[in-house]
């Protein structure tokens, strides 16, 4: 694994831990190494603070992926605080009919983190972004998109057999 970049996966709650299971296994696939770490914008704000800013003083190249749901402060509060690129990835929910998704869409002016729903698409998008910093991930992208591509005309080859 790269010592260049990393991904930092920020859970607002550990009961979030399965959804971070699916991002976490295409970032081992992926090889790109990353850091997950428990902290909520309303809970504990100042430790959140405190582990956003130890991360920005690392030199190495990052991207947070954040995983909160219901009021997601936790990804906008992380993007107004920091450089690198922010992608929120929520989890699925089932509460207010799901228009808690609308709290990772709608972002102040100058905050500004991307939302992806899947978590596997999350941390694909996280590896294509780390790629500018580490051009020897793109070849295992593209390994990985060949692969996914294989598995679609594999299943029309057998569904035309």
């Amino acid at each position: 694994m790269s010592e260049k970049i990393l991904a930092i996966i920020l859970l607002g709650s550990s009961s979030d831990l399965p959804h971070v299971d699916k991002i976490t296994a295409i970032l081992d696939e992926l090889e790109i190494p990353y850091q997950t770490r428990v902290s909520s914008a309303h809970k504990t704000p100042a430790r959140l603070l405190e582990l956003i800013t130890a991360y920005e003083q690392d030199e190495r190249a990052k991207v947070y992926i954040t995983v909160a749901g219901r009021s997601n402060a936790l990804s906008g509060m992380v993007d107004a605080q920091v450089s690198a690129p922010v992608i929120a990835c929520p989890p699925p929910s089932s509460s207010f009919g799901g228009a808690d998704i609308f709290s990772s869409l709608r972002m102040p002016s100058g905050v500004a983190p991307m939302v992806v729903l899947e978590p596997a698409n999350a941390a694909l998008a996280a590896g294509k972004i780390l790629t500018l910093s580490e051009p020897e991930l793109r070849e295992r992208i593209k390994a990985m998109q060949a692969s996914n591509s294989g598995k679609v005309n594999q299943a029309d080859a057998d569904l035309n057999a």
